[in-house]
């Protein structure tokens, strides 16, 4: 991400040492369901709890992956060296790499969401305000660019925050779009792994069991969550364009 225009708690989202956290989060639940069912021993399973303080050398990490060429080979390396190669034996048992990889990016995507809807809340209530504010602030009203009936101000902020308020609602359904969670196997075929991994991994993590998976969880989640970020951003430029046509020097309906 650009610094400049990047929030730090978004930043601190999409960290790689935020990411490692959550693969662990995820290897470690499925570690506890696999001991309850009896597939591996409950010792093991307590025992990846000790790197639960920990934070991952992302340097190390990409120091192993150099040699394993694989990302969660080099992660669970890493992992042993944390808690001991006799402990962390049966950590991922079962799993395939998607299932950490895709679970781990909705676990983000979720968060980000969360951030998100905490900024449109603040952005409705500035709008709202500003439209009370402005109820009775005469502006010209344009067709085609053209001065037409005079409208007012307030109702110009009303017509922001009502696209606002639907863009709320949109990503609340995004977000729940996105917030599943598959621990399937290899192809998705639980094969090697009991369902009720991912139902527990699920539901520690505030996710949903993905209904149906292959490999990956379905990549129309992903599309429709970016789509509605994408009819956010155009809310966002149809305001900025509109203040900064007010501001214009021939119009100066507004001005800082």
């Amino acid at each position: 991400m650009i610094p400049r225009y990047s929030r730090p708690e978004m930043v601190a989202i999409w960290s790689p040492e935020t990411r490692f956290k959550i693969w662990f989060e995820i290897e470690a639940h499925a570690c506890d369901a696999q001991a309850a069912l009896g597939v591996i021993p409950k010792a093991n399973a307590e025992a990846v709890w000790r790197a639960k303080d920990v934070t991952f050398d992302v340097a190390r990490i990409d120091e192993i992956e150099a040699v394993t060429k694989h990302d969660v080979i080099a992660f669970l390396t890493h992992l042993a060296e944390h808690i001991g190669a006799d402990d962390a034996r049966f950590v991922h048992q079962g799993m395939t790499s998607s299932d950490v990889l895709d679970t781990t990016l909705n676990i983000q995507l979720v968060r980000a969401s969360d951030l998100l809807l905490n900024a449109l809340d603040r952005v409705l209530t500035a709008l709202k305000t500003r439209a009370y504010e402005h109820k009775d602030t005469v502006r010209i009203g344009r067709s085609h660019g053209i001065h037409a009936e005079p409208t007012t101000m307030g109702l110009t902020f009303a017509r922001f925050y009502a696209e606002m308020y639907r863009n709320k609602t949109r990503l609340l359904e995004a977000r729940e779009e996105v917030a599943t969670c598959a621990i399937s196997g290899a192809v998705g075929t639980f094969a090697n792994i009991d369902p009720r991994v991912e139902e527990h991994v699920a539901a520690a993590l505030g996710l949903k069991a993905e209904p149906v998976s292959t490999q990956v969880i379905p990549r129309d989640r992903h599309a429709m969550y970016f789509a509605v970020l994408g009819v956010i951003a155009s809310s966002i430029e149809n305001v900025a364009i509109e203040i900064r046509h007010m501001q214009r020097t021939e119009v100066l309906e507004a001005e800082e």
